[in-house]
């Protein structure tokens, strides 16, 4: 298991960003795609907004951006129809064979 799971299993969202060029490296790696250099680890900052979703049966789900274009997959836990550039916030994360995120959100 790699730290991103590890953390994930841990309930901790984590994103690797180059050191030299700043860029968010998707999927996560120690060494940048783009520059070469190595990464460090830090905390997503667990806020998004919705990119598309669809409903099965009673749940949403959808393509949430974070943190300079990254997209992910989660369930959209919500009163009402979400809807496009919907605001959101990570409520849980997970991993159990595949990493799992559950999103909220957010009413002006």
């Amino acid at each position: 298991m790699n730290k991103f799971e590890t953390e994930l299993k841990n309930g901790n969202f984590i994103v690797s960003e180059c050191i030299d060029c700043k860029q968010i490296i998707w999927p996560t790696s120690d060494f940048c795609n783009i520059c070469h250099n190595t990464t460090k680890w830090r905390n997503t900052n667990n806020l998004g907004i919705i990119i598309e979703f669809s409903k099965k049966n009673d749940e949403f789900f959808g393509l949430i951006e974070v943190e300079q274009n990254l997209r992910v997959m989660g369930k959209i836990v919500t009163d009402k129809i979400p809807e496009i550039n919907q605001k959101v916030i990570l409520k849980e994360c997970s991993f159990n064979k595949t990493p799992k995120f559950i999103f909220k959100t957010i009413t002006n």
